[in-house]
């Protein structure tokens, strides 16, 4: 089983019938001709509409683990922005080590983001689908083979998982990865890996998802994952937030478009190295003379400094996360509208409040008029058809701030660098890495 516990829904299609009953001949016979016409002409839209859908593309591959099923359904349409349009605003919530376990949570919020038309990014972690029994199938850097902080699976586990993660492309939903391990700290962490070993992590995690069927043939009869990982894999976060920098360098090299790894304040992203930096970012704690980085792992650090803490302010605990994600949230709202990026972990931690908070924050954000929950794919999407020249101006703005002119003069041609208003600053924070 997972050693951390992160751990279906089955469409039915009704087709119904309808039965038409003759009319009768004569004089009527001109209404019931002309109610024939109309069912045909039904029909033939109908056949046409067929004609015209996309046709269904299967093409299996590798050992069947994964398939090419085409463009992935339930994506947005991404425009530029025109001259003097105010941008809208962007929320992503994303999941690190996403697994099916019994909390069942993955489930529940595929289920959640359906609901409030969120699409969300769900962090693979590669052992997640590969049995304990073949563990050695993982040649970690710096470490045994067939070692694993956070363990492998078992068949149930991973056939949960692999349910999820397949409802969840084609709910429109983005599959990264949380890499393999999970090794953290000095003592041959992630952070001291090289790129050659960044790269050889980065393959076996793509590897484990491509040959599920091999690694335990029990599965074998199991449908595939609709997408070709080697493709679908752009983006990810590092265990711990650390080796970022190798680990950058490694995945610019095999397709990825964007890194969730590192700690920002709430202004538009950039472009490192050639790929989005779009990590987490500091916000408010309610209550507080600091910020923290906007992930329930260090509001528990900082509420309770462990996952079981009193259970009298376990409420209280979920009520200050959800509290200063909506700040947050309303300070680029009003302000800059720089996109407010969250990472979460499929935990009970303090009695899994901070699972509550997240849905009563995806509930209020995602509901507001020009707001785009989004995966990080469909960010990134976005951010490439923009003009870099309004990017860059946007980055102009500050935590908080709104432009002073107003946002069609704003991003209108001339208009200058300092024409902001300041709204709320962001306060400093000294808070522990994310999980």
């Amino acid at each position: 089983m997972m050693a951390a516990t992160r751990r279906i829904a089955l469409g039915v299609m009704a087709v119904a019938m309808v039965v038409g009953a003759a009319g009768c001949s004569g004089a009527g016979s001109g209404s019931g001709d002309a109610g024939l016409g109309a069912v045909n002409g039904a029909a033939g839209e109908k056949k046409k509409a067929a004609e015209a859908a996309p046709k269904a593309v299967f093409r299996a591959l590798g050992d069947g683990s994964t398939a090419f099923t085409g463009v992935q359904p339930k994506q947005p349409v991404v425009q530029r922005l025109t001259a003097g349009q105010k941008p809208p605003q962007f929320v992503v919530f994303s999941w690190d080590g996403a697994g099916e376990d019994s909390q069942k949570l993955f489930s529940h919020f595929r289920e959640v983001g359906k609901k409030y038309n969120a699409s969300m990014t769900y962090f693979l972690s590669g052992v997640y689908l590969l049995p304990e029994g073949k563990r050695t199938q993982y040649d970690p850097p710096k470490h045994n083979v067939g070692s694993s902080d956070i363990g492998f699976n078992d068949t149930k586990g991973i056939r949960d998982t692999l349910t999820q993660l397949r409802s969840a492309w084609q709910d429109g939903n983005e599959i990264g990865t949380h890499f393999n391990g999970h090794f953290c700290g000095t003592d041959g962490g992630v952070g001291t890996w090289s790129v050659d070993e960044w790269k050889s992590e980065i393959s076996q995690a793509k590897s484990f998802v491509k040959s599920w069927k091999t690694n335990d043939p029990v599965l074998k009869g199991e449908q595939p994952l609709p997408f070709d990982y080697d493709k679908e894999l752009v983006g990810g976060r590092t265990p711990c937030l650390e080796g970022r920098k190798n680990m950058v360098e490694a995945a610019r090299t095999m397709g990825f478009r964007y890194d969730s790894s590192g700690v920002n304040d709430q202004v538009w992203p950039e472009k490192k190295s050639g790929i989005w930096d779009l990590s987490m970012q500091l916000v408010p704690v309610p209550g507080r003379e600091f910020e923290t980085l906007s992930m329930d792992y260090n509001f528990m650090f900082n509420q309770s400094g462990t996952t079981q803490g009193d259970p009298d302010k376990h409420a209280y605990w979920g009520n200050q996360m959800r509290d200063g994600l909506l700040k947050a949230f309303d300070r680029a709202y009003e302000g800059n509208r720089a996109p407010l990026i969250i990472g979460n972990h499929f935990e009970s931690w303090n009695g899994g409040t901070y699972m509550r908070a997240i849905e009563e924050t995806i509930a209020t954000a995602c509901t507001k008029k020009d707001v785009r929950c989004v995966s990080f794919r469909q960010l990134a999407d976005w951010l490439d058809a923009q003009d870099p020249a309004t990017l860059a101006k946007l980055r102009t703005l500050k935590v908080g701030q709104e432009p002073k002119v107003g946002w069609p003069a704003f991003l209108k041609a001339g208009v200058g660098r300092n024409q902001v208003a300041s709204k709320t600053p962001a306060a400093a924070a000294g808070n522990p890495a994310g999980r």
